[in-house]
């Protein structure tokens, strides 16, 4: 997987841009990279020009600017990528996070965007059990410079569907991927972009801005994190569709990357 780099806010993100056709933008889900989207570059790619762009600290991409304090930076850091590769409009597939600044990219740049897929992601503000959670998480991670095996075992799951055997093989490679990160690397970089996310406002009385026909909202059927619940609530408030992935928890594109593939090929306009 080529990355290439490009300096926005005066810091160096990464993204990866493969094939060619209409612009497809991937936004990923926090504490993972581009590599998370694999399956989808490779079926998508040859229909359509993927970018995939890496989170502030994540991958290859730098630890965030001093600009990013909230997710309408995010959504303009990556409005600025689109304009720097000079993209007047493409579609956006955005997971967890991805789904959070694409939303809100979506809403204030109607114009750039034509099909927009949510994914195990939801733009209400995090219910407060669960930021008071993560936020214990982050403090953890951050006072011992490492994800230790305790918290590993509290994280790891999180990601997966629940009943712990899909894809055994990813979840090792995550685990892993965990384990090496720097105490520099948590703590100027994930844990800043952790509290951005988690302590997001709330955006669910803006979703019926966007366009009902040209967005559905997807869940993986066991997603732990952002529960079909939730997906059930935006795709209402939106008026749009919502299905769910079977067999498949937050990660849906790498637990079930034949029916993502399938269903994304289907339903962008290339």
């Amino acid at each position: 997987m080529q990355k290439h780099f490009i300096e926005i806010d005066g810091a160096r993100m990464s993204y990866v841009d493969q094939g060619q056709g209409f612009p497809v933008l991937l936004g990923h889900s926090y504490l993972w990279s581009a590599a998370m989207w694999q399956p989808q570059i490779e079926a998508l790619s040859k229909h359509f020009r993927v970018i995939v762009p890496e989170l502030w600290g994540h991958g290859d991409s730098a630890a965030p600017p001093a600009s990013t304090t909230d997710m309408g930076a995010l959504a303009r850091q990556h409005l600025a990528l689109l304009d720097a590769l000079d993209i007047p409009k493409c579609h956006l597939v955005g997971l967890s996070v991805g789904g959070m600044w694409g939303a809100q990219l979506a809403i204030e740049h109607p114009e750039r965007i034509d099909r927009l897929v949510l994914m195990d992601t939801y733009l209400g503000a995090e219910p407060e059990a669960t930021r008071l959670k993560y936020f214990g998480l982050l403090d953890a991670a951050s006072a011992a410079g490492s994800f230790v095996d305790p918290l590993l075992d509290i994280v790891v799951p999180i990601f997966f569907h629940a009943g712990g055997e899909t894809v055994p093989q990813v979840r090792e490679q995550f685990r892993a991927a965990l384990k090496a990160s720097s105490a520099q690397t948590i703590r100027e970089s994930l844990d800043p972009m952790g509290r951005v996310i988690f302590g997001r406002p709330d955006l669910l009385a803006r979703l019926a801005e966007l366009p009902a026909e040209r967005t559905i909202v997807l869940c993986g059927d066991q997603d732990i994190p952002r529960p079909p619940a939730e997906s059930g609530e935006m795709s209402r408030l939106i008026g749009c569709l919502a299905a769910q992935i079977p067999f498949a928890g937050h990660i849906a594109c790498l637990e079930n990357p034949c029916v993502v593939n399938e269903f994304l090929l289907g339903w962008l306009p290339r």
